[in-house]
């Protein structure tokens, strides 16, 4: 069987460096894409758009619209008379949000200490929407502590306490958005190779017809199988490995634990993800349908796994269902990593998840595999 797997392995490597072109797509595709997709997929929003209506026209209502345009997230695309003019900035997309300081502004702040503004926010895009309503929000209550702090003089002993807070961000001390975006981008570009090109390779034979002539020899399915799985396994490592380096010279990103975890929990991972991609194909009867099955998940995985939304914010049966995601495990394994320098022992309950997947998902495929003799 050895001897056996050995000639079907060396076959694999000889017809995958033959498509030179498939090679030099499945390695520049990824690293074209980790280099682009952090910049484009960024959660940071700015150059917001902002129309103003001030009905005071006083020195603090134009204090707060400055500082509000000199954040660097905002900016006045509109200075209207009324509210009404205003809405048809939303109406026409020039504006996302509508700041209204009403009259008598600076009179009220100074003699009552309080005043309101209104805040309308084109909620067509909720993501954006909270975000900008959030940074507004920030924004004003800044202004308000200066004035409480600086400008309003204490009225007495008897003046109220204020109540600062000083945050202290651990493991991504600045907030560097790609410190947690990165990593996540990459184990979803290995994905594509680890599980659609298994799943293709496979059902290419019987497309050509030359799975029923193996069908017919001695050679044993686990070795035929396994000789499959490799050559991917091989390439996608390789490819992990490109974008470990493509992480550290573009985005200054490297792991901050052993690159020895990273590395057993991506063979675990391409364990599972192979497994999960040769099972595909034995339901498939081509590679049409191999890739209508491989998309289908892929998106599934994708929007699932964590990487652009938090698992916890989730209900209880989605939760349970990315339990089941070889994905979603990689991905927080590569976040306690390469952020937290978590060891092999901490991660080792989604190392065993991994592993428990691969072998479920490998002996589902290999059982379903029927080799006629």
């Amino acid at each position: 069987m050895i001897r056996t797997f050995y000639f079907i392995l060396e076959k694999e490597f000889k017809q995958m460096m033959r498509s030179k072109g498939l090679i030099r797509m499945l390695i520049m595709m990824p690293i074209i894409q980790l280099i682009l997709l952090p910049m484009a997929a960024n959660y940071s929003i700015k150059n917001i758009s902002l129309a103003v209506v001030d009905n005071d026209h006083s020195e603090y209502s134009r204090t707060l619209v400055h500082k509000i345009t000199s954040s660097g997230y905002f900016k006045l695309t509109a200075y209207t008379k009324n509210t009404k003019e205003a809405f048809k900035e939303i109406e026409k997309d020039n504006a996302d949000l509508i700041l209204e300081i009403p009259h008598n502004f600076e009179k009220n702040l100074v003699r009552e200490n309080g005043q309101k503004v209104s805040v309308q926010i084109n909620a067509i895009e909720g993501v954006k929407a909270g975000l900008s309503g959030g940074y507004l929000a920030n924004i004003i209550n800044d202004f308000n502590s200066e004035i409480r702090t600086r400008w309003i003089q204490p009225q007495g002993p008897d003046e109220a306490a204020i109540v600062s807070i000083a945050p202290i961000n651990w493991y991504n001390r600045y907030m560097n958005y790609y410190l947690f975006i990165v990593p996540g981008i990459l184990v979803t570009l290995i994905t594509g190779i680890g599980m659609l090109q298994t799943a293709f390779n496979m059902v290419k034979e019987k497309e050509i017809g030359t799975i029923e002539q193996i069908n017919v020899t001695p050679v044993k399915k686990q070795a035929f199988i396994l000789g499959k799985l490799v050559p991917y396994f091989v390439l996608s490592a390789l490819v992990f490995i490109i974008g470990q380096v493509v992480s550290f010279l573009f985005y200054n990103i490297h792991s901050t634990g052993s690159y020895f975890t990273v590395f057993v929990s991506m063979c675990a991972f391409l364990f599972a993800l192979q497994g999960f991609g040769l099972l595909l194909s034995t339901y498939a009867e081509n590679q049409q349908q191999a890739m209508s099955l491989g998309f289908f998940f892929m998106n599934i995985l994708n929007m699932m796994s964590g990487l652009y939304t938090s698992i916890d914010s989730m209900p209880m049966w989605a939760k349970v269902m990315t339990g089941s995601f070889p994905l979603s495990h990689f991905i927080r394994v590569m976040r306690m990593v390469m952020l937290k320098g978590s060891s092999i022992t901490e991660v080792g309950d989604h190392l065993l998840i991994m592993v428990g997947l691969g072998l479920v998902f490998n002996t589902w495929a290999v059982l379903n595999y029927h080799k006629r003799s």
